[in-house]
């Protein structure tokens, strides 16, 4: 077995260093080795929305949310559904999310009107026929191959449109600067809310809630469509159905289509949790079957005529014939002279329209940027240029409205070059991290990317309210989601340079979409990979975790060291020891400068649990500022997929203000429970995108499923000196590196690029 350096894994050996046996000391407290870790995907949903996102290592389609239960199998009501379904906020103000959330009610407002421009809705509950009946007939008979797959569209209430073919005016909407303020909800629409969910046995703390995602009309929505409790996160269809039969009362049944719909909609909301952007239609139909619908065709077919999801065929035209181009591939038309015959059966998409929205916004701006950029010769700078790989990029920006770069954490310099080349050329230029952690990386001058979209950072925005930028290297790319992308994209203005900066082999966004790898994939614009090495034994570790191995490295300097453990109960033991004594005297690194790093929050030596004892040995005390004490480590989650780790400095009569990356934070008191929690152990998910001198990954031997290629890849590359490894699970880490990629994610922005740009054009250029 390929192994890390030091002892094999498994065995007692002497830790290198703290220079003590494994087995010489005592194990604290803890489970044995059957207790479960549980991953980031089986955590509570907070946990998964605020901290995590999708787990890249999940993703198994809509078909992996069948339960088999039938509707009235859970509890009777949503009890529960509070704590493990909570959004940070609420219904209070929010002060930290706001501004990167204003920009995105834009696209929402449009997705508004979209709705409203599709034709009556069917009643709810009844058997198909008209419109919805040709539509049922038409899915079938694509997805079977007997008609070509135009037939679906031509019949289809709401019929996506083709893709534009020249870049828009440009008197285009352009994405308003964020509002200054979140409109609070009605108290009179909460009151209402309200006395409907104690009458159908809810939590009282979810009105607020209820009221945020149904609007004004949250009460009678309820009222008619028990089942549109299902749009509030964190609540699961056992606790609607029982909701909706303590209201209905006998006229609750399986087959309901207001059911159905709203099914069909939770499905998609959790697929995008995992990532994806759209499923297969015979996905979402197997997990309705899983959750007792009688007629999962019909299910699906009802919640596209009523509007409820888009359905999508991308790579075809509007009439059903394949694309012509030459040098087709897989994807493409057959070569002239072979024989016609039956179609192959095709996939049919469903997707929520936010998404779609998003990602056709995305891939029409990415087309707006190749296409009106002015070309201009930059030979000058690249001479200048201090590696051959920055020359190359300069001069790929100087020629492209969008380039892709790709590279590990020495490659960074390289985007930062040609920020510092293009202000030597009087352009204005920016730089972008996704967090304060990489904005503090790569120096002055850098912004992150929400702060861009705020304004709180960066040149602001100019009269017609696009950014005031004319090159924008976004490093850190590959943690866009798509949403967040779509709104940068149409934010900058014609002719600017965009540069997408970032590391392949990391874990994608916790948003939805996968911009970075399909922005790759799709071939539309200039590649290029960096030639610069990540330096000593851990870039030689990581270099080679990226290509599926697991290599010994020399490691002189203690930069690479492994400890092996029989159980988690050890793991943890072992883990206190190296933050608080064993790294800062053997290498040099500070508690307060070394990250550990787990799988998931839930188990014996995940992030709550390793959280606890660090805090007993570095920080102890009572929790007296709503579980916190002045200079606990913590993690803010600031908003949905964007965690800041940082210092408890006081509490005060508004809540408990915090030190992130030299940034002073007050969080609010109500906002404190969910959306902070204890800091020294952390996700590699949440950890993806920062880095630290010190870093211990913790690997206990039942954490084995949740490792794959992109979270050691991830968790492995976060030190910056030195990486310490507490192991106990054996063969399954050189295994996990070796067979097990990221989990594909389902989306359309590749299609979609491709439908604009040709393939290889660019990149040849």
């Amino acid at each position: 077995m390929t192994a890390l350096p030091g002892a094999s894994p498994g065995t007692p050996a002497e830790d290198p260093v703290s220079g003590h046996s494994a087995s010489e000391e005592p194990v604290s407290g803890g489970s044995g080795p059957g207790s479960s870790v549980t991953s980031e995907e089986d955590a509570a949903a907070p946990d998964r929305v605020s901290d995590d996102g999708a787990d890249a290592g999940a993703g198994g389609g809509a078909g992996a949310e069948s339960s088999g239960e039938e509707p009235g199998g859970g509890a009777g009501g949503v009890a529960g559904a509070e704590s493990s379904g909570e959004e940070p906020g609420g219904g209070a103000e929010l002060t930290e999310a706001q501004a990167e959330l204003a920009a995105q009610r834009e696209l929402r407002s449009r997705i508004e009107q979209r709705k409203a421009e599709k034709s009556e809705p069917i009643a709810a509950g009844g058997k198909l026929s008209g419109t919805a009946a040709d539509l049922l007939a038409a899915v079938r008979a694509v997805e079977s191959g007997a008609k070509p797959s135009g037939t679906f569209f031509e019949a289809s209430a709401a019929p996506r449109k083709p893709a534009p073919t020249s870049v828009a005016a440009p008197d285009r909407p352009r994405v308003p600067a964020p509002e200054p303020a979140r409109q609070q909800v009605d108290p009179g629409t909460v009151s209402a809310v309200l006395e409907v969910l104690v009458s159908g046995g809810a939590p009282e703390g979810l009105a607020a809630r209820v009221a945020g995602v149904l609007g004004e009309q949250a009460a009678d929505a309820l009222r008619e469509d028990p089942w549109r409790l299902l749009a509030v996160p964190g609540v699961q269809p056992e606790q609607a159905d029982g909701f909706a039969r303590a209201l209905l009362g006998p006229e609750c049944r399986p087959d309901d289509g207001r059911r159905a719909a709203a099914l069909v909609g939770w499905l998609l909301e959790r697929a995008a949790l995992r990532g994806h952007t759209a499923l297969e239609s015979g996905a979402v139909r197997t997990a309705l079957a899983g959750r007792s619908v009688p007629d999962p065709d019909e299910a699906v077919q009802q919640a596209v005529a009523e509007g409820a999801v888009l359905v999508f065929q991308d790579g075809v035209d509007a009439v059903g014939e394949p694309e012509e181009a030459e040098g087709a591939d897989e994807h493409e038309a057959p070569e002239a002279g072979e024989a016609a015959g039956p179609q192959e059966p095709v996939p049919v998409l469903l997707g929520l329209d936010r998404y779609a929205l998003a990602e056709e916004s995305l891939a029409d701006g990415l087309a707006r940027l190749v296409k009106t950029v002015q070309p201009a010769s930059w030979e000058d700078a690249a001479g200048a240029a201090g590696t051959p790989s920055a020359a190359e990029l300069i001069r790929a920006a100087a020629g492209h409205g969008l380039v892709a770069h790709t590279g590990g954490e020495a490659a960074r310099a390289e985007p930062a070059a040609l920020v510092e080349a293009a202000r030597g050329l009087g352009l204005r230029a920016v730089a972008a991290a996704h967090g304060e952690n990489g904005r503090r990386r790569l120096g002055t001058g850098a912004v992150t990317v929400q702060g861009l979209l705020s304004g709180t950072e960066g040149p602001g925005r100019d009269e017609d309210g696009t950014l005031a930028v004319d090159l924008l290297a976004v490093l850190d790319a590959p943690q866009l989601d798509v949403e967040t992308a779509a709104v940068l994209v149409e934010s900058l203005p014609d002719g600017c340079r965009l540069v997408l900066s970032g590391d392949p082999g990391v874990l994608w966004s916790a948003g939805a979409g996968r911009v970075f790898a399909d922005v790759l994939a799709a071939r539309v614009c200039p590649v290029v990979a960096s030639r610069t090495p990540d330096p000593g034994p851990l870039g030689e570790l990581v270099s080679g975790i990226g290509i599926g191995e697991l290599n010994r490295v020399e490691a002189p300097g203690r930069e690479v060291v492994i400890i092996p453990v029989r159980d988690a109960g050890e793991a943890v033991h072992r883990t206190v020891q190296l933050v608080a004594d064993s790294v800062p005297r053997a290498i040099g690194v500070p508690s307060a400068e070394t990250q550990v790093i787990t799988v998931g929050h839930g188990g014996s030596a995940g992030t709550r649990a390793l959280n606890a004892a660090l805090k007993e040995r570095l920080n102890p005390g009572p929790g007296r500022f709503g579980g916190f004490d002045p200079a606990d480590r913590v993690a803010y989650t600031a908003a949905p997929g964007r965690t800041l780790t940082g210092t408890v400095v006081s509490a005060e009569a508004e809540g408990l203000r915090i030190d992130c990356e030299g940034t002073a934070v007050l969080v609010p008191k109500e906002l404190v429970e969910s959306t902070l929690r204890h800091g020294w152990a952390i996700t590699a998910h949440q950890a993806a995108g920062m880095r630290w001198p010190a870093v211990v990954v913790v690997l206990p031997g039942d954490a084995a499923q949740g490792l794959s290629r992109p979270w050691v890849y991830t968790a492995f590359s976060r030190g910056e000196r030195h990486l310490s490894v507490v192991h106990g699970v054996e063969q399954v880490l050189p295994r996990a590196v070796a067979e097990i990629p990221s989990e594909d994610r389902t989306t359309r922005l590749r299609p979609l690029l491709e439908s604009l740009l040709a393939p290889g054009e660019a990149a040849d250029a």
